[in-house]
């Protein structure tokens, strides 16, 4: 089985994550930064605010789906607001997070909500922005196994990817979710952008999950693309359960589908 989690970037780099995402054939494929278009609206839309100024697909979640047609398709807003065309036209959007399950596989249970803030239906508003997470539990018809998958894109602060008082309750949020859903001692995988250093406090809080993290056992140093030209390159983690069968675990460079790499994991249960 094939999982993948990325920050998609809001699909700036369109041309080369559509050609990817068929090509790589997730089985489960968690996507943060997605767009929906809630409104008929032009392909590309534009993002602006004090700190960046942001091309985007109007519905990313509507094009990730198009490309995987056998797949079943969920998605998680966690704000709405008013993106522009390049005419200045306003049109409203959903920004949040998807996951993609091959069609093959039985999505028995979901989970979303919020680990951070609360749905904002006005707006993007100020730093840190409202976060959500999506827990998902898989069985395969085929084998009788299954696992529960959960992703979320930990809160941006703008004076970096240190421990704040807003990344510990956001993963104590995350930890109360993941021990109410999942049954005790059943496979896990926890991924997605955490904005976070590889020594956060946030891995500490997440001790009683029982966790391998697959970044520093595997010694990745780099989870960005040449596309993110600062300093600091941890964002993104993958985390599994002892009990998941690794395959393969790759973080590639190439192609750049985002300013994010992949978080590649074959495995089986």
């Amino acid at each position: 089985m094939r999982f993948i989690s990325l920050n998609a970037w809001g699909g700036q780099v369109w041309p080369a994550l559509k050609d990817w995402v068929p090509e790589v054939a997730p089985d489960i494929l968690c996507l943060q930064e997605v767009t929906r278009a809630p409104v008929p609206s032009p392909a590309w839309l534009r993002y602006v605010d004090p700190n960046r100024d942001l091309d985007q697909r109007a519905d990313l979640f509507g094009d990730i789906s198009a490309l995987l047609p056998d797949h079943q398709a969920y998605f998680a807003p966690a704000t709405r607001g008013t993106l522009h065309d390049d005419a200045g036209r306003g049109f409203a959007s959903e920004h949040g997070q998807a996951v993609w399950v091959a069609r093959h596989l039985a999505v028995t249970e979901q989970w979303q909500g919020f680990v951070h803030g609360q749905f904002r239906p006005d707006g993007w508003g100020p730093e840190p922005v409202s976060r959500t997470m999506q827990i998902i539990r898989v069985c395969d018809p085929a084998s009788g196994g299954q696992a529960v998958f959960a992703h979320f894109h930990g809160l941006r602060d703008p004076s970096g990817k240190g421990d704040i008082p807003a990344r510990a309750a956001q993963a104590r949020a995350a930890l109360d979710a993941l021990l109410a859903f999942r049954a005790p001692e059943e496979p896990l995988i926890l991924a997605g952008d955490f904005n976070l250093q590889p020594d956060s406090e946030t891995f500490e809080i997440w001790a009683p999950l029982g966790l391998r993290n697959l970044i520093i056992d595997h010694g990745v140093t780099d989870t960005r693309t040449g596309l993110y030209s600062k300093p600091g390159r941890f964002a993104d983690y993958l985390l599994a359960s002892p009990d998941i069968k690794i395959d393969r675990f790759a973080v590639p460079d190439r192609p750049e589908v985002s300013d994010h790499r992949p978080l590649l994991l074959d495995f089986s249960l």
